[in-house]
């Protein structure tokens, strides 16, 4: 059963055209575009085929984009002498901090838009402290005025945190002050700062460690170190030598020498003063930064396209197997053809002919002929009265003990 299951489930897969239909005049012209049909079919297969691992491919790397992110610095600033007069020391609640002069910074990021982009491709925009792994505000003032408090730093911890738009300090004091800010950027893929040793080989700064190691490979490549007798081998020249330590080192070895080389990214560093005893400015003061990022937008269109297509695979599915079942219908009726047609030209020889071959048919099935030692004769088949012999009844009675005998067991 589980054979004729196994075919049942088959699919017919041969689209072809019998020769002998394709090379009738009357059919030729049809047969010749038909087979141009497949050839093109051939291609197409292979060009989907291709393009589709390369999406799969493309999806598992994570496409990435550089998005720019706008810093603002701004300030406030209260209870300061300009502000309440010669009267405003008389206000002053040291409990509750009323009336003391004080100023606020405020930190605060945004992406922004990328141009030209379709509303229906817009996502929400990732908040200022998840494109930060850590920030830290110097603030430059007299110690023995203030002697704490000069040193904020925001980590991200290993919790979920609550994603900000910015950051506020705020402190106490009428002098001016310098902020010195300095932020680690969150950035994918991580980035490296390359040691000048291989940096100045390669001409790269800061990358990612595969566009890194990608750029190695490029400059083996464009100088022809690849040894030509063992692929694996990677040959020095001047320049690599001292980065090799040697005159070669095998192509696995690659990656933990690229390592060797990588560094942390230096940080993001802005300064900003800060004058109390000044009207703060209007508007606030702002800095662009290019992010490395998940190209998102990117993303949801591919997983569209690999969702139409999947759709679309399942109607081009539908219509091989409608195409492969004519074809199939198409071979069937040939056949009827000739059969008929070898019938119609000599009926005589065509009834021989196919009795004979039904007869070899018969003695394959029930595994006797002339291979098997003869034991039943083609003449003797053809005789009704063979099947009446006194013998068959008692071998038919034997032969059915035995299977009856066999279930008992069973």
């Amino acid at each position: 059963m589980d054979g004729v299951k196994a075919a049942k489930r088959r699919k017919i897969t041969d689209k072809s055209v019998p020769n002998a239909l394709a090379q009738l005049p009357e059919f030729a012209e049809d047969s010749q575009m038909y087979q141009g049909l497949l050839e093109m079919e051939k291609k197409l297969d292979w060009t989907m085929s291709r393009k589709k691992v390369e999406v799969q491919d493309a999806l598992g790397r994570n496409p990435t984009t550089t998005r720019t992110l706008r810093l603002f610095l701004s300030h406030t600033v209260s209870g300061q002498l300009w502000q309440t007069g010669e009267a405003g020391a008389e206000g002053v609640n040291f409990e509750t901090g009323q009336g003391i002069p004080a100023w606020s910074l405020k930190v605060e990021g945004r992406l922004l838009e990328l141009p030209n982009q379709r509303a229906r491709d817009r996502v929400p925009p990732r908040k200022f402290s998840t494109l930060i792994k850590r920030m830290i505000i110097e603030l430059d003032r007299d110690p023995t005025l203030y002697p704490d408090g000069n040193v904020v730093e925001w980590p991200r911890g290993p919790t979920i945190q609550q994603p900000l738009d910015g950051f506020t300090v705020r402190r106490t004091g009428d002098q001016p002050t310098k902020v010195r800010l300095i932020i680690y950027l969150e950035q994918t893929p991580e980035q490296y700062k390359v040691a000048p040793d291989l940096g100045n080989i390669l001409g790269i700064k800061e990358e990612s460690r595969i566009g890194i190691i990608q750029a190695m490979w490029n400059y083996i490549k464009i100088h022809g170190l690849q040894d030509k007798t063992d692929r694996r081998r990677i040959r020095a020249d001047d320049y690599l030598r001292p980065i090799f330590g040697g005159e070669g080192i095998m192509f696995h070895q690659l990656p933990e020498l690229v390592n060797r080389y990588l560094m942390p990214p230096d940080p993001v560093v802005i300064h900003y003063s800060i004058n109390p005893a000044q009207v703060p400015p209007e508007r606030p003061s702002a800095w662009d930064i290019e992010v490395k990022m998940e190209d998102t937008s990117l993303k949801n269109r591919i997983m569209v396209t690999v969702q139409s297509s999947k759709d679309s695979m399942a109607d081009l599915t539908k219509l091989d197997d409608e195409i492969a079942l004519l074809s199939q219908s198409l071979h069937n009726s040939h056949t009827k053809r000739q059969f008929l047609q070898s019938f119609a030209k000599d009926p005589a020889n065509f009834i021989q002919t196919w009795l004979a071959s039904q007869s070899r048919d018969l003695e394959s099935v029930l595994g006797s002929g002339p291979s098997e030692g003869a034991t039943i004769r083609a003449e003797e088949l053809r005789r009704s009265d063979f099947f009446r012999l006194p013998w068959v009844e008692e071998a038919v009675a034997v032969h059915e003990g035995m299977r009856l005998a066999s279930r008992g067991m069973q």
